[in-house]
C-alpha cells in the first residue's frame, strides 16, 4: 500500500472535508514511500457521527455474532498477511524477519485471545438479589503509536468489537499506512458501516478534537507520557473514560546468582530489539558492583554482535529508528551522557559506518551510569544500554523504583523464587523472571507515569465494558 487518500468512515472511503498530504518516509533510506491526508475536527465529527449512529445496534448483538465476526477479521487478516508484514518494515523500518514473527503476529495473536475471551465471558452475575451486567462502553476514540503499530491496533480495536463498542482510530501518522490496510482488512470481513472508522492526522488537529468530543465515551491512548497527560486534559471536561499506556524506563535486574553470561547478553538483545523503540524495553541494567567490569565485557561483545543495516537484508538485527526527529532526539541524549561523565562502551554519536542514508544509529552501552544521570532517567527510545551498580539487593530494588515510570521489570536470578521475591517488590505493571517473554493474556499496562488502565487478555477487554447494577432482578432464594 502505498498512498491513503481518503478516510474509513461508515463504511465507506471518503474524502478529506480539507486535504492536506502528508508524506509517508521509509526512515530505512530517507525516500518518500506514500501519501496520507491530514484531517481535522470536522473529519473526527463526521466518523464519531457514524460510530454513535452504529452503537444501538452493534452494541446489542449477540455473542456469537461478534465471535463469527471476529473469525472473519482473523481470515481476512491471514489473506493479506504478507502486506501486513511488508507495509510495516517499510514504513517503520523494522527487519523483514521481526515484521513477520513478531509485529505482523501480534496482530493475529490478539484477535484470537480476545476470540478465546469473549467466548468463555460472563455479562451477567448474579450477587444476592443483584444483576450486575456488563455492557459496552459506548464509541470509543483510540489513538496508537507508530512503534508497535499493528499490534496497537489490535489490542484496541478487538476488545472494543468483541465488546460491542464502536470506534473512531487515530492512528500515528509517522507510519499510517498498516492502519489503511486494517481498515481494509475490517472491511473485507464484514464489519458493519460506523463500527470502525479510520481518520489520519496528528494530535493537534485530531486527536484533541477526539478527546473534548462529547460523543466519544472513551479514550484509548498508548504514546508518550506527554501526550498522554494532554489527552487526559483534553478529555476530562466530558468525564470519559481515559485508558493510557504510556512511557517506560524499565530496569532489568540481575542478581549475583544469575548465570552472568545468559543474563547479560540476553539483556542487551531485549533491550535494543526493534531499535530500542518498545516502552518497556529493559533500557537500565542494574548489576552487582563487584561484577560491573565483568558485565560490561560480556556486554560489549553481545553488543558488537548486533548488525545494524537494511530492513530487508536476513542477517539484520536492527534497523534504523523511524524519523529523523527520533534520530536527533537519541543523538541528543547520547551526547548529553558523554558530557555527564558516564563511561561510552560501545558505540556513541552519528551513524554506523557505511550507512549514510536512514536514520540508523549506533548500538550504544553506557556503563557506570548512576541513577540520577538523564541517560538513567529519560525515555531514549533508541538502542541505547545504561548500566547501573548496586551493592544489595535492597538498593537495586530502590533504584529500579527510583523512576517516574512503571511499566515493566525484569529480575534474573538463580532461581525463580528468588527473581519472583524481587518481583513482588518492584513498582511496575508487568514483570519478566529469568527471560520469560510475553503473554497476550496477561494485563499489559504499568503503575505511576506510564498509565493506567490495562491493554491485552481479559483486563483489556474490561476497560471495554461498562458495570450495572440491577437491583431486584434476581429472584430471591
Amino acid at each position: 500500500m502505498e498512498n491513503c487518500l481518503k478516510f474509513y468512515v461508515d463504511g465507506q472511503w471518503v474524502d478529506p472535508v480539507d486535504p492536506k498530504p502528508f508524506d509517508v518516509i521509509n526512515p530505512a533510506n530517507e525516500q518518500v514511500i506514500g501519501q496520507i491526508m491530514m484531517g481535522n475536527a470536522e473529519d473526527v465529527n463526521k466518523a464519531v457521527a457514524a460510530a454513535k449512529k452504529a452503537f444501538p445496534s452493534f452494541s446489542t448483538t449477540s455473542v456469537q455474532e461478534r465471535l463469527d465476526l471476529l473469525d472473519a477479521i482473523m481470515a481476512s487478516y491471514q489473506n493479506r498477511y504478507d502486506e501486513v508484514v511488508e507495509t510495516i518494515s517499510a514504513e517503520m523500518g523494522a527487519p523483514m524477519w521481526l515484521s513477520k514473527a513478531a509485529q505482523a503476529a501480534m496482530g493475529l495473536a490478539h484477535l484470537g485471545t480476545v476470540r478465546a475471551i469473549l467466548a468463555d465471558y460472563e455479562f451477567e452475575k448474579a450477587h444476592g438479589t443483584t444483576l450486575i451486567r456488563k455492557e459496552a462502553v459506548g464509541v470509543c476514540g483510540l489513538i496508537t503509536p507508530w512503534n508497535w503499530p499493528i499490534n496497537q491496533i489490535a489490542c484496541k480495536v478487538a476488545p472494543a468489537i468483541a465488546a460491542g463498542c464502536t470506534m473512531v482510530l487515530k492512528p500515528s501518522e509517522v507510519a499510517p499506512l498498516n492502519a489503511a490496510l486494517w481498515a481494509e482488512i475490517l472491511d473485507d470481513a464484514g464489519v458493519p458501516a460506523g463500527v470502525f472508522n479510520l481518520v489520519n492526522g496528528d494530535g493537534l488537529n485530531v486527536g484533541e478534537a477526539m478527546s473534548q468530543h462529547p460523543d466519544i465515551d472513551m479514550m484509548s491512548f498508548t504514546g508518550s507520557t506527554r501526550a498522554g497527560v494532554a489527552v487526559a486534559k483534553s478529555s476530562a471536561d466530558t468525564v470519559k473514560r481515559v485508558a493510557q499506556e504510556l512511557g517506560g524506563k524499565s530496569a532489568n535486574i540481575i542478581l549475583d546468582d544469575a548465570d552472568l553470561n545468559t543474563a547479560v547478553a540476553a539483556g542487551v538483545q531485549s533491550c535494543f530489539m526493534n531499535s530500542g523503540q518498545s516502552c518497556n524495553a529493559p533500557t537500565r541494567m542494574l548489576v552487582p558492583a563487584a561484577r560491573h567490569d565483568e558485565v560490561v565485557e560480556i556486554a560489549k561483545a553481545a553488543a558488537e554482535q548486533v548488525k545494524v543495516g537494511d530492513p530487508n537484508e536476513g542477517d539484520t538485527t536492527i534497523g534504523p529508528v523511524v524519523s529523523e526527529m527520533q534520530f536527533e532526539k537519541i543523538q541528543s541524549l547520547i551526547e548529553q551522557a558523554i558530557d555527564e561523565g558516564t563511561e561510552l562502551v560501545t558505540g556513541g554519536p552519528g551513524k554506523p559506518d557505511g550507512l549514510n542514508a536512514g536514520y540508523y544509529v549506533k548500538p550504544t552501552i553506557f556503563a557506570n551510569v548512576t541513577n540520577d544521570m538523564t541517560i538513567a532517567r529519560e525515555e531514549v527510545f533508541g538502542p541505547v544500554l545504561s548500566i547501573l551498580k548496586y551493592e544489595s539487593e535492597e538498593e537495586a530494588i530502590e533504584i529500579a523504583n527510583d523512576t517516574v515510570y512503571g511499566l515493566s521489570g525484569y529480575v534474573q536470578a538463580g532461581s525463580t523464587e528468588r527473581a519472583a521475591e524481587v518481583a513482588a517488590q518492584l513498582r511496575t505493571g508487568n514483570v519478566h523472571l529469568n527471560g520469560a517473554g510475553p503473554d497476550p493474556m496477561a494485563p499489559f499496562g504499568g503503575y505511576k507515569q506510564s498509565g493506567n488502565g490495562r491493554e491485552w487478555g481479559e483486563h483489556g477487554f474490561e476497560d471495554f465494558l461498562e458495570t450495572k447494577a440491577v437491583m431486584g432482578a434476581v429472584a430471591a432464594e
